[in-house]
């Protein structure tokens, strides 16, 4: 009887010893203070998926008004990756710095065996993806791409309607990102600096909002790439954005449908909204939370319903719990999710076709 319990109360404790380890919070190292959506992880709650426990910035001045503003302490800020690896040893790394040094960061934490979660775009050429991509899977390593709109129920609920035929075979998707301009809406010295550098950037709007439509249409199409991508750019406003584009409309064609991509910062208001239309019907996610379902009748004639959609379940409901659960193995990513890896290189496929394409002014052809 002594032997029975002794042993019960064994499983017990490695069972608790287990749950407890499994539940220990993933340390968080945050590469670059720059990018706007830092913001983000600085003022998160804090929860039991992920610490944040270093932070990379060489801009003193800015890593201490940060440090004002949300109330992490100085003594966490370090000058290089290798200094806050060897100092405090993340399991996982955040990048909000430029998008050209994405790949910088993956090649210093990849074969250390660190995640890396970067904003979007995952980089700022397909050359620079394709090398991310090799050492991540060379590595073991999870790398994954933040995009506001993949927490967006409206987006997984349009999603869940096409995949179930609710309007038929899809034949346009319609997606509007942007708004009045960087400048405009007043980001801070240091976004703007890169977010207007076609080295630091890979593009302007073409590719700060362009992304978008590329990562939910190959997530719409599961993995299809497009035939052909064409694309035009304009800069409207050359008194804030001389160097790069501020305007641009994408064309994809697929070989039963077609996506119309509109990135822009000429929006007089911020929008991130998409249309899709089948055979019988179409969907329209307005925002993150209001959605309407249309079902033709006629000519020109409808059923409309009406959504409003509350947040997704955890992890679904933001970046940093789904990349704790990635890595924990206690969540798998589905099929070309747009966070996944194997969506975003077809994303940088499309937006690298994209660019082509508006400088030569030229349809480009992809290889299927």
């Amino acid at each position: 009887m002594k032997n029975a319990f002794s042993l019960s109360f064994c499983v017990i404790l490695l069972t608790l010893t287990s749950t407890f380890a499994q539940k220990k919070p993933i340390k968080l190292g945050v590469v670059g203070l720059t990018h706007g959506h830092v913001g983000w992880i600085l003022s998160r709650e804090a929860k039991d998926d992920i610490i944040m426990v270093g932070i990379v910035e060489t801009n003193r001045d800015l890593a201490q008004r940060l440090s004002n503003k949300h109330g992490f302490p100085m003594e966490m800020v370090f000058n290089s990756m290798e200094e806050m690896i060897a100092a405090v040893k993340p399991e996982a790394v955040a990048g909000f710095g430029n998008i050209y040094d994405h790949l910088a960061i993956v090649e210093i934490c990849a074969p250390k065996g660190i995640h890396v979660m970067v904003e979007k775009p995952l980089a700022v050429s397909l050359e620079h993806a394709q090398k991310m991509e090799a050492l991540a899977k060379k590595h073991k390593i999870h790398l994954l791409t933040n995009y506001e709109t993949s927490w967006y129920p409206t987006n997984l609920k349009a999603y869940e309607l096409l995949q179930e035929g609710t309007i038929g075979d899809l034949r346009k998707v319609i997606v509007r990102d942007g708004h009045k301009g960087p400048k405009k809406i007043g980001v801070s010295a240091e976004f703007l600096n890169f977010l207007t550098d076609p080295i630091l950037n890979g593009g302007g709007a073409i590719m700060d909002f362009g992304c978008y439509g590329a990562n939910l249409m190959t997530w719409l199409q599961q993995g299809k790439r497009p035939n052909s991508v064409t694309a035009v750019t304009q800069q409207l406003q050359p008194e804030n954005n001389p160097k790069v584009d501020d305007d641009a409309t994408i064309i994809l064609t697929y070989d039963s449908a077609m996506a119309i991509l509109e990135p822009s910062w000429n929006w007089p208001i911020g929008r991130k909204d998409m249309e899709i239309y089948g055979l019988k019907g179409a969907i329209y996610a307005d925002n993150r939370h209001d959605m309407r379902v249309r079902i033709s009748e006629g000519y020109s004639g409808f059923k409309e319903e009406a959504f409003k959609l509350g947040e997704r379940d955890a992890p679904y409901d933001e970046p940093f719990s789904l990349f704790a659960s990635v890595i924990r193995g206690e969540t798998t990513l589905g099929s070309y999710d747009p966070y996944s890896l194997e969506n975003n290189m077809i994303t940088m496929e499309i937006l690298e076709a994209a660019v082509q394409s508006s400088k030569s002014q030229r349809t480009i052809q992809l290889k299927n």
